[in-house]
């Protein structure tokens, strides 16, 4: 019988384990004395052979052989190579435990499953829970060797009453080389689909638990056999083996006490009796004797499962179960507590300090808040918080906004990109004297860096569609356009307020503009008809009439101090190959409007100098390459290159710089 201290260690006190070590059998002390008496007998025979039968020389020799043993003894990694071992076969040990077969699960099942009060119904539930029983004998006699020994042959199952005889026929007619311990499991099922064919079992999903059930119980039995035929490798258990037994075998002459007369190290002290010797002998081997005794728990030591006993307890339950339990109810009465709405089971004396213990409500029932942090914040200010404080905690927030701005939707992808080109394009014809000055990007550098909310020379830059953005957008007061306004800042239809009094409305400029455009009109259409004859094309108003989608480049005013005024379009289309392109006008910002519509959010215009003069590209030959329209040309003047990527500058790009607003005509 396993020995079982479990009371005894129930409470934890002063010396708790004292008894326990006072006990004999299953204890370290019988599994060990006879290896402990062996150790101390052989270091003794040898110490005495030292003292008092060995010449001088022979002393000095055995005493450096001692000192050598003892340097390398320390080398063999004991505490290692055990504690690995020790805590494989534990999980060993009780995962077989775990496998034991036990009927409890199926004969419930089967007990409220299979119907029948008669005798047929009653030799069904029976037959089927003693194969059940036979299957687990029959594994257990393969691997137990207390069950072997109860049970050697099949006649002496067939004398338990586990097997008939006419069974055992048909047992030993399968001829199969292997363990037939499964047959009794396929008996089982083949009654089973008889009870379900008789009506017994009342329908498949009951079938299908009953089977379910079997196959857990026939799994166990199986892992039963591979863990009796699959063992821990052989050549751990030798290399454990041979390190305890070889580490002490040098201990033996090690650890043996030295003449201090010689003046050795460590060696000062003669005790006789190597304690500390004796106790590492007993930890060790101790150790390796745990192992021992439980890589093979179906054995016969103190500690190995008593599979007997279990043979008899699981075969007595599960016939009670389904034959004189079944169909057994007891008659149904009120509780105690039938009116009471708060039942109270009662106390003894030795347990009225429950009473004391109050409930447990949570490890936050008794938390304390202040008043002042227990009032409901309203929910604009947590978004104003969230939003101040978020572009801090995430610098790509402003990266995540330009994308899904300038993402267009699933139905007008080519129409949005397309029309997005034309009104980049259309903001490069507009010429330079049409805009009051801005400060330059350097006077604005630091202000978009401490604020986040502008966008200059270190922020970024909309992404363009011709694949490079060298545009910024200045407000036409001297501040600079935040270009990438954060998702949750960017309010359609609602008039932003820029500079104060220095913005006009949007209707007044164009009402100035048709005027101008009425006034001149005429003249500005005989100008550009003569120089498209002489070759260079000077377009430099921007057209309000209605435009093609992707209009042509212009060319920069020969006259740098003259005042820009407005062309009319060109009705006659032109191919592409003859449109003559330009460096695009030196020209700053056009000043936003109060009201923004949610397309001037997205138009970004070049910063250049308005002081340097361009020089015209000359018209490409007839016949020549085509240029595409969405070609953007060269610059002659320092622009800045910024990626799409986080705003980031082009480290080969100069920094520019536009003149104040008091030196514009």
């Amino acid at each position: 019988m396993t020995v079982t201290y479990t009371a005894q260690v129930a409470n934890a006190r002063f010396c708790g384990f004292s008894k326990l070590l006072l006990a004999w059998r299953g204890s370290i002390y019988k599994v060990l004395w006879k290896e402990f008496l062996a150790f101390f007998a052989m270091y003794t025979a040898i110490s005495v052979t030292y003292r008092f039968f060995l010449f001088d020389d022979q002393k000095r020799y055995f005493e450096k052989l001692a000192i050598y043993c003892n340097h390398y003894a320390s080398l063999i990694p004991m505490s290692f190579v055990l504690g690995f071992y020790v805590t494989l076969v534990v999980n060993r040990w009780w995962n077989q435990y775990t496998r034991i077969p036990l009927p409890d699960r199926l004969m419930c099942v089967l007990s409220g499953g299979l119907q029948g009060v008669d005798e047929r119904g009653r030799l069904l539930r029976r037959t089927m829970m003693r194969y059940t029983s036979l299957s687990a004998i029959l594994i257990l006699r393969s691997v137990s060797t207390a069950v072997f020994k109860r049970f050697p042959t099949m006649d002496h199952v067939v004398e338990a009453g586990f097997m008939t005889r006419e069974e055992r026929k048909k047992f030993e007619s399968l001829k199969s080389p292997y363990n037939k311990y499964w047959m009794p499991c396929v008996w089982f099922t083949n009654l089973a689909a008889l009870a379900r064919s008789e009506g017994r079992i009342k329908d498949d999903s009951t079938l299908k638990l009953v089977l379910e059930e079997l196959n857990n119980f026939r799994g166990n039995c199986s892992m039963l056999f591979h863990y009796d035929m699959i063992s821990v490798p052989l050549v751990y258990t030798q290399v454990v083996t041979l390190a305890v037994y070889s580490f002490f075998f040098v201990c033996l002459i090690g650890r043996q006490f030295l003449d201090p007369t010689q003046g050795y190290l460590g060696h000062d002290l003669d005790l006789y009796v190597p304690i500390f010797t004796l106790l590492q002998f007993f930890f060790y081997a101790g150790w390796l004797k745990v192992a021992e005794q439980l890589i093979n728990p179906f054995g016969e030591d103190d500690d190995d499962f008593e599979t007997n006993w279990l043979i008899d307890r699981n075969f007595q339950v599960s016939m009670m179960a389904v034959d004189e339990m079944y169909g057994d109810l007891p008659i149904m009465e009120r509780d105690r507590y039938w009116n009471d709405s708060n039942p109270r089971p009662p106390y003894t004396a030795a347990t009225l300090f429950g009473l004391r213990k109050p409930s447990f409500q949570g490890s936050t029932f008794d938390m304390a808040i202040p008043k002042e942090e227990m009032h409901f914040a309203p929910l604009a200010d947590i978004t104003e918080n969230v939003e101040s404080e978020g572009g801090g905690r995430h610098p790509n927030m402003a990266l995540f906004n330009r994308l899904l701005f300038t993402a267009p939707s699933p139905t007008g992808l080519m129409g949005g990109a397309l029309r997005r080109t034309s009104a980049q394009l259309q903001r490069f014809r507009r010429p330079s004297g049409m805009y009051p000055p801005s400060f330059s990007d350097e006077e604005g550098e630091d202000e978009d860096d401490e604020s986040g909310k502008t966008l200059g020379p270190s922020g970024g830059s909309l992404p363009s569609v011709l694949g490079q953005d060298t545009q910024s957008t200045i407000c036409s007061c001297g501040g600079v356009v935040n270009a990438r306004t954060p998702l949750m800042e960017v309010q359609f239809g609602v008039g932003v307020e820029r500079c104060g009094d220095a913005l006009q409305s949007q209707e007044e400029i164009m009402e100035e503009e048709d005027e101008e455009e009425e006034d001149e009109g005429n003249a500005q259409k005989g100008a550009e008809k003569e120089k498209l004859e002489e070759g260079n094309t000077e377009v430099t108003g921007d057209i309000q009439s209605p435009m093609p989608l992707l209009p042509s480049p212009l060319q920069p005013s020969r006259d740098p101090g003259q005042t820009s005024t407005r062309q009319p379009q060109d009705k006659t289309p032109r191919p592409a190959s003859k449109t003559p392109s330009s460096p695009l006008a030196p020209s700053i910002i056009h000043p936003r409007p109060t009201a923004w519509s949610t397309r001037d959010l997205f138009i970004a215009e070049p910063i250049t100098e308005q002081n340097t003069v361009i020089p015209a590209i000359p018209k490409p030959p007839i016949g020549g390459a085509k240029m595409s329209f969405l070609t953007v040309p060269s610059y002659s003047a320092p622009q800045r290159h910024r990626s799409v990527s986080m705003g980031s500058e082009s480290p080969s790009a100069p920094k520019l710089q536009v003149t104040p607003c008091s030196s514009q005509n």
